[in-house]
């Protein structure tokens, strides 16, 4: 079980992923897919159940991320890595917002701006 302060991880590389070491999460550093997924579901195990995800190593483990996708009680998030976002976290929000209101509110107006 996490220590009870400890209710958060990140995933990831390590130059991404150590900053949030300092605000007391736990941290695992990855660098492929296998090492990613091990990752991920050791700290399911240790009852950590809001994990973030750099977007490369979400992108190396999408088998994982699958296995959790329709878990309600495990949260994982994908975020920018150090070398910026490639735009896979932003299409998973966009993908979920529509998903639980029938609707692309986020990125509608821009849709239409470039119509014009």
């Amino acid at each position: 079980m996490a220590d009870k302060g400890m209710t958060m991880g990140a995933v990831g590389e390590r130059d991404a992923v150590l900053c949030f070491k300092a605000i007391g999460m736990k941290v695992v550093a990855t660098q492929n897919g296998e090492e990613t997924t091990r990752a991920l579901f050791s700290l399911v195990k240790e009852g950590i159940r809001v994990i973030f995800i750099t977007e490369k190593a979400a992108l190396e483990a999408p088998e994982a991320l699958e296995r959790y996708k329709t878990q309600s009680d495990v949260a994982i998030i994908p975020i920018p890595g150090s070398q910026g976002s490639v735009g896979f976290a932003m299409g998973r929000v966009k993908a979920n917002v529509e998903k639980a209101i029938g609707a692309d509110i986020l990125f509608n107006n821009e849709k239409e701006k470039e119509g014009d």
